[in-house]
């Protein structure tokens, strides 16, 4: 049956929001790298209708829902649905983060059904019974209109004092084949609901004694080679929509005198993801605007690292220093240095090359 959200995006798109055939300029390639937050909770708010016109124009390629955005489902679903309609032919990433638990944007205060964060999940459930449990979930996000969840956590608990994986029951198990078996069943039940999803936070924050929130994560003490081992799980059944790469420092995959975090990392990405784990999928950052990249990063230095590194799409909540410009800023940068440096540009032709495959299966 077709969704209310997807009938109302239809018409939408009918009567008068302009629309953008698969991007052809540098432009419009490198709009589609760029995902940005928003203030506003309402279809008619400005900011609401500004990125519906990017959107529309091929300068963006998705929005981030946060709580601040979340007035009522009725509203998200109106929201949802000027954004479908502005792209429809290639529809946005209309993201948000809907673990369970510590982690909703959709709450039961605006009448969202809420879950257990993903350890309840685990030990009370087995990987069918939590497949079902998701399932309702991603149903229920899928009819409000969104196109991406930002989950599973793939991470592994190995540090029970993780003040934020750990500490908020966030990963399934200390077993990495147990994360595995467990993020196969969100995805699977994501995919069923037409959704996309996210793993994260490459290559493992399980492990570690910081929060990325707040500043510098080093992992070089901590980090172990089983964190990875749910990723390979994953990509060897063809299950991966996109990994997201956290904020985290390892000095072994560091240039050398730098403290380069793995978001921003070439060996990280370029190397182990896509070199020792062979995966050739979406890469997209976690918020771009936590302490640990825009305490040490500029605006520019972050842009530009991030896709030399072999990202594919820059997330950015726009909560640091609110601007409704952001997204023109992130995209100016990218143009810029496309134009100097054809290398530069051949990168973001790649990741819009992913971005539209991927894209091509969202309903």
């Amino acid at each position: 049956m077709i969704t209310r959200i997807r009938r109302l995006a239809a018409i939408l798109a009918l009567l008068s929001l302009p629309a953008t055939a698969h991007a052809a300029t540098l432009e419009q390639m490198a709009g589609q790298m760029i995902v940005v937050g928003f203030q506003g909770d309402d279809v008619v708010d400005a900011a609401v209708e500004t990125l519906r016109d990017e959107l529309a124009a091929g300068r963006l390629g998705g929005v981030m829902l946060l709580k601040i955005n979340v007035k009522s489902l009725d509203a998200v679903a109106a929201i949802n649905a000027a954004f479908r309609a502005a792209s429809p032919a290639l529809l946005p990433f209309i993201t948000l983060d809907q673990e369970g638990g510590a982690v909703e944007r959709l709450t039961k205060e605006v009448g969202f059904k809420e879950i257990p964060n993903a350890a309840a999940i685990a030990a009370e459930n087995s990987p069918e019974q939590a497949e079902a449990i998701y399932a309702e979930m991603a149903s229920a996000i899928a009819d409000l209109g969104f196109t991406v969840n930002f989950g599973p956590v793939a991470d592994v608990n190995l540090n029970k004092n993780n003040q934020i994986i750990a500490k908020f029951g966030r990963a399934f198990s200390d077993d990495p084949a147990v994360v595995a078996r467990y993020d196969a069943a969100f995805i699977k039940a994501h995919h069923a609901a037409g959704l996309l999803t996210a793993l994260k936070h490459f290559p493992g924050h399980g492990s570690s004694t910081g929060d990325s929130h707040e500043g510098f994560v080093d992992i070089t003490q901590t980090w172990q080679p089983a964190e990875l081992d749910p990723y390979r799980a994953l990509m060897a059944d063809k299950l991966v929509d996109m990994v997201m790469v956290g904020h985290l420092y390892q000095a072994d995959y560091s240039d050398a005198g730098t403290q380069t975090p793995s978001s921003l990392s070439p060996q990280w990405i370029t190397g182990v993801l896509r070199g020792d784990l062979g995966y050739d999928g979406v890469v997209i950052s976690d918020d771009l605007e936590m302490g640990a990249i825009r305490d040490h990063f500029t605006l520019e230095q972050t842009v530009t690292m991030a896709v030399r590194a072999g990202m594919d799409v820059l997330l950015f909540s726009n909560t640091a220093k609110y601007r409704a410009s952001l997204g023109q800023e992130i995209l100016d940068i990218l143009v810029a240095e496309a134009e100097a440096d054809p290398a530069f540009a051949a990168r973001i032709e790649e990741s819009y090359e992913r971005i539209v495959q991927l894209k091509s299966r969202i309903r």
